[in-house]
């Protein structure tokens, strides 16, 4: 089983940055995507985006594309989500993820993931 541990978060005013960390343990080459997801209190979890390493392609959701960068340092085993230009609409619990083989959903689809980690709170205020 995959184990996954994120930190980084914390409180920023807009405009400011953040960079989350997710650091992966256990057979991570099972691991079709790493996630980045978060949900706001009342809201459903939504995809912040996805990497794909076979193709070392990554996929964002529209709202944080050209503000929000995935990256990874495969000796680390860490999936990093660099955040700039925060807006209070970001804030939420930030949580990465694991997809394995196996499903043809959408890229952005958290039903398709497993192995949450237990999620770092980021707050930004106007």
């Amino acid at each position: 089983q995959v184990q996954l541990v994120e930190s980084g978060g914390g409180s920023v005013q807009a405009g400011g940055s953040l960079r989350l960390s997710c650091v992966a343990s256990g057979p991570t080459d099972v691991c079709v995507y790493m996630g980045w997801f978060r949900q706001a209190p009342g809201k459903e979890r939504e995809a912040v985006g996805s990497f794909r390493p076979s193709i070392s392609h990554t996929y964002y959701a529209e709202s944080v594309k050209w503000r929000f960068t995935i990256s990874r340092e495969k000796v680390k085993n860490t999936l990093y989500l660099q955040m700039n230009g925060l807006r209070p609409e970001d804030t939420g619990l930030y949580s990465c993820a694991c997809r394995p083989y196996g499903s043809d959903a959408p890229w952005y689809d958290p039903e398709s993931y497993y192995s949450w980690g237990q999620g770092t709170q980021v707050t930004v205020s106007s």
